[in-house]
This record gives C-alpha cells, structure tokens and sequence, in this order.
C-alpha cells in the first residue's frame, strides 16, 4: 500500500486538496459554526458607557453548553469589585438538560478573569462617586473561547433616556422617510 501526500494550496477562502485519484476537492478553510453573541440591551440604555473591556469568565462545563444554546438572561446582571477581583453578580444561566451530576446554581456568582492593570484601573475608577462596571455582551471569540465585554461607566439620569429615545424615533422616521 503506497502512501500519497497531498500538497495544499489555498485559493481565496478554500483549500484545495489535490487527491491521488486526480480530482480536486474545494474544502472550507475554517467550519462554519453559529458563534455565540448574547448582548445586555439594558446597559446601553442605562448607563454612558465610557470605557470597555473584554474578560474570561471562569464557567463550569453545563454553563457553558447552556451559553451555546443561548439560555442565559444578562438583564439584571451587574459586577462587583471584591478583595481584588472581580466577580459577575445575578447573570442566569440556565441548567444544561442534558448534564447528568454536574449541575449549577442558574444565579451563582462568577469569577471574571482580567489582568492585574486592568482590575487597578477598574478599582481606581470605582471608587469615584457614580461609576458601575456592568455587563455588555456575551460572545465566543475566534478560539471558541467564551468572552464577557464589560463597561465601565454612569448610569443615565432619566432625562438623558429620554432623550435617547428621542433620538432613536428621528432615526427610524428618517430610515422610513428614506425607503419610500
């Protein structure tokens, strides 16, 4: 039995993989699988969000396959600053069906994991009167590994929503305005 080693050269987005039987078969350079993107729509709405930073968050094995099948509520969710770490309050996510004896408190606290730099400086401004850390989004990145986007700001007077709102309505007559 003699074995052929193909050459691979990469055309655009897929590889070609010449085979012994002389027949050229296009194969997708990366899998095409849906990415996770869960997105706290609150935060935007309450709280001017000044700076953002991308965290690890420490998840068991159920947590995380209940992430991929998007069965979490990051509504009510908020970060608090402890003994020098940061820790996710009141995100659920729900138990995995499937899990067996490994199930999880849906309301646990979790662990964020940052550098040293950035939890100073999260610390640092924290400290000042008004500012929050709260949750942003919920995402997987290109490593399959799942990431928190969190932000760092004021919460909006009630004044400053309403004006939000304002905004937004002008934006939509525009959008329909423009269609017609």
């Amino acid at each position: 039995m003699q074995i052929f080693l193909a050459e691979i050269k990469q055309f655009n987005k897929y590889l070609v993989v010449p085979l012994y039987f002389g027949v050229n078969v296009p194969v997708s350079a990366k899998k095409t699988h849906k990415r996770v993107e869960i997105v706290n729509r609150k935060a935007g709405f309450n709280f001017h969000i000044e700076q953002r930073y991308e965290a690890g968050i420490a998840l068991m094995g159920g947590e995380v396959k209940s992430i991929r099948d998007n069965n979490v509520n990051m509504g009510d969710a908020y970060c608090l600053y402890e003994d020098g770490e940061l820790w996710l309050k009141n995100m659920h996510i729900s138990e995995f069906k499937q899990s067996s004896y490994n199930k999880h408190e849906p309301l646990r606290t979790r662990k964020l994991l940052l550098n040293r730099q950035e939890l100073a400086k999260i610390e640092a401004k924290i400290k000042t009167k008004g500012y929050a850390v709260f949750p942003i989004r919920l995402y997987e990145n290109e490593r399959g590994f799942l990431k928190l986007e969190i932000g760092l700001g004021q919460g909006k007077k009630t004044y400053d929503k309403r004006e939000d709102l304002k905004e937004k309505d002008i934006k939509k007559d525009m959008e329909r305005m423009r269609l017609r």
